[in-house]
This record gives structure tokens, C-alpha cells and sequence, in this order.
């Protein structure tokens, strides 16, 4: 017995719907056998958000939600939920002003998670608003809109009202912790408040039950890479090893390790991991590679590309910068350029860190000329970084007429600005350019063109940092 044509378009929308033509066969289908339902027009929302063009079916989904027979927040969820994230909070924003629906706990999850994957200025005040209307409605006490919260906060960089939220939960599961977490190690000036926290986490989780998972330790791990504690590092591979799991069957918590060994100075730890991981993604990969640069190991890192394509994976742009890094470090100029000229064979467009790394490596060897020719050739504008590259190695290798060519270029490129905002690099570099020569009277005048302009030399200054974990 054949089925009715209505049921087998019900059936169909729990599939992945092809393309647009069959999707709104389907919805023609729906529309002339009655069936309206407020979950059959949810699945219809999101077969529109997640079919073959979203750019001219976002469209699509919206005068579904706007023609339904009675819009309700089940359905206005949805369509937040399905949006790419700004358009999701330009909606939420149109409906709060022009009213008709009473929002719930959802609405506020869906739409403030939105805002946390899409930061920036304008988010981050929307998101604030929400925050408002949650505490005006008397909802903050749902753990999933705190967390949520948290999570907003943490992703926009706001990581003192993140801390201001979690600190007021009476309440706290892991998803928690991990937001405010991965808020802080994300930052570099506050990576070791995330390690703090874990060590909170770890005291508090007796009692709560909210236990470490993979995520928080691969945020942890990244913090103890930026901080260089090879210590805590060794603490947290010994806790997953007993707690967690087997890190090298983890491929990001193995590669957290590949990265977090590599750049506390502990590269035999490093290779020990990757070489017993038993799955490597390209950010396993990219993380050996530049543990190998940092360390020097410029021919070790460009074996791997070799090693890579044996196990079907292709070096991407972070790749190149972290293989090209390498050479720049060991001085290998022939191997550099044509690792660099090998790009296009891989679909990868040189970038300005790529171009950086060739004229860092032209000029640590001393070959200045063709630096300069280098970056006269470029497809794209040189930024003052390159030039000030070419400038410093024009001083170490003695070269002032290169050394006052680049430094008058990179003056030239600078605009007029005043004593508030000006900067002291570019003149006090062309000025040690001269008295390497010992062209006295051009220092003198480069000094004097400072006074003029109220340019005044940075002082120099050390830090130290403790950290006891």
C-alpha cells in the first residue's frame, strides 16, 4: 500500500532535504493538506536555515515563521537558534521592541549564545541589555541562562562580569566552570587566573560533582603554553593520566600536550606524545611542526610534510608560518624559499606572516638586497613590520646604506603625528643605523628632529612572574 502523499512529506522533513526545489515541494505539500502543527513548522524553519543556499533561504525561513497561523515562542526559538548569530539578535532585538510574544528561559539561552559567537563592541552591549531583561524578569536563577551568561561574557573578553555572574550562581555544573575557564586562558594577561580556578574547580568539584572533562583541560593546557609553567604542565598530564583518560587517545588533549611541552622547553616530551598518539589532526600536526621551529629543528620540521602526506593530511596556512619559522631559525634559505614557492600546491595563499617569515630569513643570512627586492616584489602592501625586519638586520649586519634607505621609508610611511600618540621605534632604530657608521651629525639630526616633533625614547623594563600551582 502506497502512502499519501502528505505523510511522505512529513517523513521527508526529518531528512536532509537535498535542495530548495524539493524543500518547498514539500512545504506546498504541507500547505494544501492542513498540516501545520508548530513542530512541523519547526522542522520546515530549519530544513530552510540548513538546505543547499542559506544566503536566499534565510528569507524562506523567516516569512514561514512571519505567515504561520499563530507565531509562538516555540517557533521564534527556533528561528534563533537556526539564524547565523548577528541575524539572530537583529530578530530578538525587532520582536523585544514590537512585542507579542512573552519570551522564556530558551529565548534568552538561545539568543545570548548568539552573542557569544559573534564578539565584538556592538554584541557585547546587546548582550548587556539582554542581561538586563533576564534579571527584570526574574529568570537568572535557571542554571542553563547563568552558564549561558558566563559563556557570553567569557567569549566578548568581559571575563570580570563572567566572574561577577559565576561568583553570584549558588549553583555551578562543569559546562560552567569550563566557560569562565576557557574566559581566562584565552587571555594572555589572564591565563594564570584560569589556572587558579582549575585548582578551584578541583577543590569545589567534592562536593558539587562538577568534575574536569576534555575541555577544561585543553584550556588549561593552553594556558600553561602561554605561561611556559612546564611544572603545572607535567601536574595536569600526570591528573589526566589518572583521572581522565589515555591523553594520547585524545587527539586534542594529545595535541594540547604537543603544544604545551613544546613551549615550556621540553621538545623530547613533545615528540614522546605525538609519536604515541594514535590520531593526529592538522592541529597536531601544526602544533609538532612549530614546537620544531622554536626549538630550531629546521630540518625535523620540514620532514613533516613528507610525513604528513603519508598519512593524507595537507599543511595549511598555520602550517607553512610555523614550517617557514623553522627555517628562519636554522638558516635554511634554499628550503625556505621553495617551501614557500610550494604553497600554491597545496591550495594556500601566502599571507603577510608568510612574507614576514622569507624576509626574516633572507635577512638573518645577510642576504639584505634581495630582502628589499623581495618586498618590492610583493602582490600586497608591505606593512612597517617587514621594513622594520629589514632595518633591524641592516644594523646587526653593518649595512647602512640599506639600513638609512629602509629607515628614511619607513619615516616617510609614518603620517604627521603629535607628541601624544607618536612613537620613538622607527627614529631611535635609523639613529643607531648612523652611529654604527659613525655618522655622528646624522644622529644629531634624527635627535634633534625628535625634540622638534616631542618625541620622546620608551624607557626600557623587566618583569618577573611566580606562579605556584
Amino acid at each position: 500500500m502506497l502512502s499519501l502523499p502528505r505523510f511522505r512529506a512529513i517523513a521527508l522533513l526529518d531528512l536532509k532535504v537535498t535542495s530548495v526545489y524539493q524543500l518547498k515541494q514539500i512545504h506546498t505539500q504541507l500547505i494544501v493538506s492542513g498540516l501545520n502543527s508548530p513542530s512541523l513548522v519547526a522542522k520546515l524553519i530549519r530544513q530552510y536555515f540548513i538546505s543547499s543556499n542559506p544566503h536566499s533561504n534565510n528569507r524562506d525561513a523567516y516569512l514561514v515563521f512571519k505567515h504561520s497561523d499563530k507565531p509562538n515562542v516555540f517557533l521564534f526559538n527556533t528561528l534563533i537558534r537556526c539564524s547565523p548569530p548577528k541575524e539572530a539578535i537583529l530578530v530578538f532585538s525587532n520582536w523585544v521592541s514590537g512585542g507579542g510574544l512573552e519570551f522564556d528561559d530558551f529565548t534568552y539561552i538561545y539568543v545570548l549564545g548568539a552573542c557569544a559567537r559573534s564578539p565584538s563592541v556592538p554584541t557585547i552591549w546587546a548582550g548587556r541589555q539582554i542581561h538586563a531583561c533576564i534579571t527584570k524578569h526574574g529568570i537568572m536563577s535557571n542554571i542553563m541562562v547563568q552558564t549561558t551568561l558566563v559563556h557570553f561574557y567569557a567569549s566578548n573578553k568581559d571575563v570580570r562580569s563572567a566572574r561577577r555572574v559565576f561568583d553570584e550562581m549558588t549553583v555551578r555544573n562543569s559546562v560552567t566552570w569550563n566557560a569562565l575557564i576557557a574566559g581566562y586562558c584565552s587571555q594572555k594577561g589572564t591565563a594564570c587566573v584560569g589556572l587558579v580556578l582549575f585548582r578551584d574547580m578541583l577543590d569545589d568539584g567534592c562536593g558539587t560533582g562538577a568534575k574536569p572533562t576534555d575541555t577544561t583541560i585543553v584550556c588549561i593546557l593552553s594556558a600553561t603554553s602561554q605561561l611556559g609553567v612546564l611544572e603545572t604542565g607535567a601536574c595536569v598530564h600526570g591528573y589526566i593520566q589518572k583521572s581522565i583518560c589515555v591523553p594520547e587517545n585524545d587527539v586534542f588533549i594529545g595535541t594540547g600536550l604537543v603544544d604545551m611541552y613544546s613551549k615550556c622547553g621540553c621538545l623530547e616530551s613533545a615528540l614522546s606524545v605525538f609519536t604515541r598518539m594514535k590520531e593526529k589532526n592538522i592541529l597536531t600536526w601544526t602544533a609538532m611542526a612549530t614546537g620544531l621551529a622554536i626549538h630550531g629543528k629546521g630540518e625535523e620540521a620540514l620532514e613533516l610534510v613528507d610525513a604528513m602526506g603519508t598519512y593524507g593530511m595537507k599543511p595549511n596556512a598555520v602550517t607553512f608560518t610555523s614550517l617557514l619559522l623553522a627555517c628562519c631559525h636554522a638558516g635554511l634559505v634554499e628550503e625556505g624559499l621553495r617551501l614557500f614557492h610550494s604553497m600554491s600546491k597545496f591550495n594556500v595563499v601566502p599571507q603577510m606572516q608568510h612574507y614576514g617569515c622569507i624576509v626574516d630569513l633572507l635577512s638573518r643570512t645577510g642576504l639584505l638586497k634581495d630582502a628589499y627586492e623581495f618586498i618590492k616584489r610583493m602582490p600586497v602592501e608591505p606593512d612597517d613590520i617587514l621594513w622594520r625586519s629589514l632595518l633591524s638586520a641592516s644594523r646587526i649586519h653593518g649595512d647602512a646604506a640599506m639600513g638609512e634607505k629602509v629607515g628614511k621609508l619607513l619615516l616617510q610611511r609614518r603620517p604627521e603625528q603629535s607628541s601624544l600618540d607618536a612613537t620613538s621605534e622607527d627614529y631611535v632604530a635609523l639613529s643607531n643605523i648612523y652611529a654604527s657608521a659613525g655618522k655622528w651629525e646624522d644622529v644629531e639630526m634624527v635627535r634633534e628632529e625628535m625634540k622638534v616633533k616631542g618625541i620622546e625614547n620608551k624607557a626600557g623594563y623587566s618583569s618577573v612572574q611566580t606562579f605556584i600551582i
